[in-house]
């Protein structure tokens, strides 16, 4: 038997969007249609239209030669922006959708996380739907009989159970939708953005579950926003652009390309401005560093955030939040009430000038952006701004004393702990 579990070769999709919706025809239609269509022809020229430039319509290619194995017991994150393709590839490995050119090998039964509650009847009650997804997902009754306490007790609605799910609020019903679908037992599992399911401490357990699934050897294709937990979790990882396959490879060196995609040419970020809000964010910045070109510092060096922000109206226990993230990974988050906790009860009204000033000494050296935010200590936001801006950190080893600080040890700093010896040199 081979040990291969999914094979992709020259894998293209492609879609037509725009021009009229074809009709059903009659095959009188089609004789009316070809006798006339000289004399379209004519008119459309006497126009000055090309002849049927009405019904064009335009060729997108959401996959274009994508080419990739993965074998028995791997776990591959599947990363890239919006519109990288990613959800269509999964579509195509569970069979939901044929590929315009090229194939895909699978050897193996596929279990598919795609759209999380997908056959959820209102009017049935939670413990009738468990039942009916189950089937729509492959299970058996016995398998569903075997595994119901389980599914009931991950998704945390016992009480409910034989409510009709029309009275679920719409997290209850999503972490019933994934309870089921994570109790399948395929050869490979196919998932797509499952930890936006819930609140954080369901996510949590959802993260759990991924881990349990990929120990117990089974394949896996994960696609998710969420850099910390395809670092975890994977091994390999697939970095698509644009439809078009950019690195297959060893999931650290996939992050570091992924966030490579995000650096900044403009170091300020202006954002449009809106007196609606009570307080809104105008632009943030990266100071450019002494010695070195655009966004880029050595380690050791101090990194300069400019943040400016507006201040509409006076609003109680209000914070300006900056989270800070190494490719993709949360190294730190402040708050500008940490330092200022006065703020928090008034914060006068205009324009407001920050300058953050960020240690590097202990951060390693890779790409790093920030999360730039304005909200209430309830937890409230006001508007939030991902990846914001991004600088580079480099380091040059020029002894041994900083040697194995490389930029793809694991960890997200570097922690000079030293080593004492305590053997007695003269025992």
């Amino acid at each position: 038997m081979t040990n291969i579990a999914i094979r992709v070769e020259n894998l293209s999709k492609m879609y037509r969007i725009g021009g009229p919706q074809e009709k059903y025809t009659t095959f009188r239609d089609v004789l009316a249609r070809t006798a006339i269509a000289p004399f379209r022809r004519a008119r459309d020229l006497w126009r000055g239209q090309a002849y049927g430039a009405a019904g064009l319509k335009e060729e997108i290619w959401a996959l274009k030669d994508i080419n990739f194995e993965v074998k028995h017991g791997e776990v591959v994150g599947i990363i890239g922006r919006n519109g990288a393709g990613k959800s269509t590839l999964l579509k195509i490995l569970s069979r939901i959708t044929e590929p315009t050119m090229g194939w895909v090998d699978v050897y193996g039964r596929v279990g598919a996380l795609l759209e999380v509650g997908t056959g959820f009847h209102p009017e049935l009650t939670g413990r009738e739907n468990v039942y009916l997804n189950g089937a729509i997902l492959g299970m058996s009754r016995r398998d569903i009989d075997r595994k119901f306490d389980e599914i009931i007790d991950f998704a945390g609605v016992e009480r409910f159970i034989d409510t009709p799910v029309k009275h679920y609020s719409s997290g209850m019903g999503l972490r019933l939708g994934f309870a089921v679908a994570a109790h399948l037992e395929p050869e490979i599992l196919v998932v797509d953005e499952v930890l936006a399911v819930g609140d954080a401490e369901f996510q949590k357990k959802c993260l759990g579950k991924m881990s349990d699934v990929a120990g117990e050897g089974r394949t896996v294709l994960f696609v998710s926003h969420n850099m910390g937990a395809v670092q975890s979790l994977c091994q390999w990882g697939l970095l698509l652009q644009d439809g078009t396959s950019q690195y297959f490879g060893p999931v650290s060196q996939a992050l570091n390309r992924y966030m490579m995609q995000f650096e900044v040419v403009d170091k300020k970020t202006f954002f449009p401005r809106d007196t609606g809000k009570p307080l809104q964010i105008l632009y943030v910045g990266v100071q450019e560093s002494r010695g070195l070109s655009n966004d880029v510092f050595e380690v050791g060096e101090t990194v300069n955030i400019e943040i400016q922000y507006a201040v509409h109206e006076q609003t109680l226990g209000s914070n300006v939040a900056l989270l800070l993230r190494r490719n993709g990974l949360e190294v730190a988050l402040t708050f500008d009430t940490d330092m200022h906790p006065v703020m928090l009860s008034k914060r006068p009204l205009g324009v407001h000038h920050y300058l953050l000033s960020i240690p590097t000494v202990y951060l390693k050296a890779g790409y790093y952006t920030a999360d730039i935010s304005v909200g209430l200590i309830n937890k409230t936001t006001i508007e939030s701004y991902h990846n914001a801006l991004s600088f580079k950190l480099v380091e040059t080893i020029t002894d041994n004393s900083n040697r194995g600080y490389a930029e793809h040890r694991p960890g997200v700093i570097k922690l000079p702990v030293e080593w004492v010896n305590m053997v007695n040199d003269n025992a």
